[in-house]
């Protein structure tokens, strides 16, 4: 088994040396090399090659499904970033925002296509590869869409915002998973059991996105706290503390919501405090992290196999940047 430091190398080389983009037109696949370029942890494709591994040697098709998933996360990220107007993406210049709107749109759209065209050469089990990977596209797509109407909803509750970081963001690490043990041969119910690893990992790693921007040490997280706060976004600790806030603690939420103060992430941060929205949020990540390697317990391989997965998991879940 290799680790998950090994197998991002061994999948860079690869992917950088086999990205199907042709020269022309220029203003199309340029960008799109741009954005590859800039990187990214891979942690998705490479998950996929793990979970392959369990089962036996990592052969092609997993090769292909693991670039498909990648080029399909980059797509995302490109209309995402269109979406919400960010100007940054890796700490870089955001592809629409280098490159102007249409760009953007068009880059997304032949990435897309090309992750089609990756998993086009897969030799075994293509089409339930297939459903597995057409229902995470369209649930990503439900997600972000989600993500977007919560954006002027005031009324969101914990389980909306658990089902939409669901769809958006976990669903494709368990994707990963399941299509990489289908390429490895998984028998019975290995497959789903990975993909319910996947998933609940993804929630636990959302959670703690959340819980970090609030309340992470910058000196780790080479930024300053509170970005979601000043962005209005509807995160777990802003849900729990509107659920849990007395009236005065309404009040004094839906002011800072309505505007910018020199000292709003202060103040917001001390509200989460005071409605224990911190606590509620750490137990959460903890639940679904439990839940996370519960699931991967139940695979039915002999655990010496599945450390690489733990060690990524837990290095993935008790980060601090």
């Amino acid at each position: 088994m290799q680790s998950f430091t090994d197998l991002v190398t061994a999948f860079e080389n690869r992917f950088s040396s086999t990205l199907p983009f042709p020269p022309q037109p220029a203003a199309l696949y340029d960008p799109c090399r741009y954005l590859l370029d800039i990187g990214g942890k891979r942690i998705r494709p490479v998950l996929c090659l793990m979970a392959a591994e369990l089962f036996g040697e990592i052969n092609e098709d997993a090769w292909h499904v693991a670039a498909a998933i990648e080029l399909f996360h980059n797509f995302t990220l490109i209309h995402d970033d269109i979406m919400d107007k960010a100007p940054l993406r890796r700490g870089q210049p955001t592809l629409h925002h280098k490159y102007g709107l249409t760009a953007g749109i068009l880059c997304g759209d032949v990435m897309c296509i090309y992750a089609y065209e990756q998993l086009a050469n897969v030799k075994k089990s293509l089409p339930q590869i297939m459903q597995v990977f057409n229902k995470t596209a369209i649930e990503v797509c439900e997600g972000q869409q989600l993500d977007m109407d919560y954006e002027v909803r005031n009324d969101v509750h914990i389980d909306e915002y658990l089902a939409m970081i669901t769809l958006k963001t976990s669903v494709l690490l368990a994707c990963s998973m399941k299509t990489g043990a289908i390429t490895g041969g998984a028998l019975g119910d290995n497959a789903n059991k990975l993909y319910e690893f996947g998933k609940n990992m993804g929630i636990a790693f959302q959670l703690q996105d959340d819980y970090l921007d609030a309340f992470g040490d910058v000196t780790k997280l080479g930024k300053q706290n509170g970005g979601d706060i000043l962005a209005n976004k509807k995160t777990y600790l802003l849900i729990k503390a509107l659920e849990n806030a007395n009236p005065q603690q309404r009040n004094e939420i839906d002011q800072l919501l309505r505007q910018e103060t020199a000292n709003k992430v202060t103040d917001m941060l001390a509200l989460f405090a005071d409605t224990n929205a911190h606590i509620s949020c750490k137990q959460a990540m903890q639940y679904y992290s439990d839940l996370a390697f519960s699931c991967l317990d139940e695979v039915a391989i002999p655990s010496s196999r599945k450390q690489p997965l733990k060690d990524l998991a837990a290095y993935l879940l008790i980060r601090e940047k």
